[in-house]
């Protein structure tokens, strides 16, 4: 049994709405009140800024900038004051910074862990920038941004990577080492930035901390990921478009259930969901848009890089059903069919597809975090289901694959994390008729780290293709998963490397895949 979140009195009469009325005037008040008492000139002992720098939500104008002050990141505070810090942030068109073209203050306030983020407007479309922070007589190590192109613009070319699901301990970040040395564009994170349990007991560098429940914990937990060379490298160098999924709460819960009945009420969860919410906005470059509100976040959002891609940025967490037939591989039941099982929730669904039959994009990027495609996980032998993933909501399945059929968005390409594993996956309005046209394709990304040096998933990998005919490749090794997108064709290269328990693993190519404009086939290159 965990510890109490909180020493709550009552907790179990808080109501969500009683949770944000008590907590969003006390969010909005902490990031957006009038200056105050700024330490401009105090040196703190340890370097301001050990968690390094990033930035993201990138838009024709402009970009988030992020930092935190925190001299000594893994304490409770980070080792700052209890006092509001005057941050000074400047961005240039050169590496050097010699031609600054903006500069400005910002607050970092102990309310929000010394964060900061610069919502920088007015820039130029579809060019690099170079930006860095000062404070307490420190200066930030120096990032590089980017511009996305105008709206009416068709760019030739647009290089991105996506990443997911890098557990710290287990493994060591030689897959960002190499996606930071990449001429990418952005990156594209799909969630299990961190996690949020104690040592795993195969950790080959153990973090020592047990897991987190409140506020300081997941600080910490993010405080630890951050210190990372390799993943701050990989946050320097282009900007970030970043999404959660279930481990920056806790293991497989859905909207506000925690994943094993009997263990939290709802409303306990809740004050859980909270702190790892605020924790999450604390340390993610997102604009103000997102500021949570008590234990509800507002993620969902579109990017769009000119005309050539949109990117539709989801959330398959906050509002989702429980899993039906609890959490776990179960085999088909009809229970899976019920209209009210859903993984998006109402009002995200509607913003989405509306979204997409809008679209004027070639490309139409659905990012987002659990496998579309219905993968059978016992091969040769009675059909077995995830109920956490897509197929544990089956109905919404359906209504999405034929809304990618009848709608009028082009070239719809799913990305994914989650299942640590890559796969190429084909997807139809009908998984069970097997010549049943295409209507999109799915790339699946493996973890960072999560899962440990690579091996064989399966025992009998023919066996997986012949149950799973929509897969054209699956693949067990760490990596992340890399993108060249033109008007007339799209290129997936499986990056990987063969072992995280030490240092130094070689990248290798596992696999390309081309789709070509009005046709969702995969081509193997």
């Amino acid at each position: 049994m965990p510890p109490p979140l909180y020493p709550l009195a009552g907790a179990n009469t808080i109501t969500r709405r009683s949770f944000l009325v008590g907590t969003a005037s006390f969010a909005a008040a902490a990031l957006l009140s009038p200056r105050l008492r700024a330490l401009t000139a105090t040196r703190v002992p340890g370097g301001l800024f050990t968690l390094g720098v990033a930035s993201g939500d990138p838009a024709p104008d402009g970009m988030v900038l992020w930092t935190r002050l925190a001299p000594r990141p893994l304490e409770a505070g980070g080792g700052m004051p209890a006092e509001p810090v005057e941050v000074h942030w400047e961005i240039a068109e050169d590496e050097a910074m010699s031609r600054v073209v903006q500069r400005g203050t910002a607050t970092a306030d102990p309310a929000w862990a010394h964060s900061v983020h610069v919502e920088v407007a007015g820039l130029r479309a579809e060019r690099w920038y170079w930006y860095r922070f000062r404070a307490g007589g420190e200066t930030s190590p120096v990032g590089r941004t980017r511009t996305l192109p105008p709206p009416d613009a068709l760019p030739d070319r647009l290089r991105f990577a996506f990443v997911s699901c890098q557990k710290y301990e287990i493994g060591y970040y030689t897959a960002f080492e190499h996606l930071a040395r990449e001429d990418l564009d952005l990156v594209v994170h799909l969630g299990d930035y961190i996690y949020e349990k104690g040592d795993d007991d195969r950790a080959v560098r153990p973090h020592g901390q047990k897991e987190i429940f409140s506020v300081d914990d997941y600080r910490a937990r993010y405080a630890l990921y951050k210190t990372d060379p390799a993943l701050q490298a990989a946050h320097a160098m282009a900007p970030w478009i970043v999404t959660w999924d279930d481990h920056e709460v806790s293991n497989n819960y859905a909207n506000d259930q925690f994943a094993k009945p009997g263990v939290f009420t709802s409303a306990e969860f809740l004050l859980r969901r909270a702190a790892a919410y605020q924790a999450y906005y604390e340390h993610m470059p997102l604009r103000r848009s997102a500021l949570p509100r008590g234990p509800d976040m507002l993620l969902y959002r579109r990017l769009h890089y000119g005309r050539l891609a949109s990117f539709h940025v989801l959330d398959t967490r906050q509002y989702r059903s429980d899993q039906p037939l609890h959490d776990g591989e179960r085999a088909p039941d009809p229970v899976l069919l019920d209209p009210q099982g859903t993984m998006l929730g109402d009002r995200q669904r509607e913003w989405f597809f509306g979204g997409l039959a809008a679209s004027s994009s070639v490309w139409n990027v659905i990012a987002q975090q659990v496998m579309v495609g219905r993968l059978d996980y016992h091969p040769g032998r009675d059909m077995r289901l995830a109920m956490d993933k897509w197929s544990g909501y089956e109905f919404e399945r359906r209504r999405l694959l034929r809304e990618l059929r009848d709608g009028r968005a082009k070239n719809p390409v799913v990305i994914t994390g989650d299942i640590h594993c890559n796969w190429a996956n084909q997807l139809a309005t009908d998984f069970d008729a097997p010549d049943a046209p295409p209507v999109a394709v799915e790339f699946v990304g493996t973890s960072v780290t999560s899962g440990g040096d690579g091996r064989p998933k399966f025992d009998e990998p023919d066996a997986v293709l012949a149950d799973n005919p929509f897969v054209k490749f699956f693949n067990d090794e760490r990596g992340y998963v890399s993108c060249e997108v033109t008007p007339t064709a799209w290129r997936t290269h499986y990056r990987t490397v063969l072992f995280v328990s030490r240092r130094g693993a070689p990248l290798n190519t596992r696999a390309t895949f081309v789709v070509e404009s009005g046709r969702p086939l995969l081509l193997r290159a």
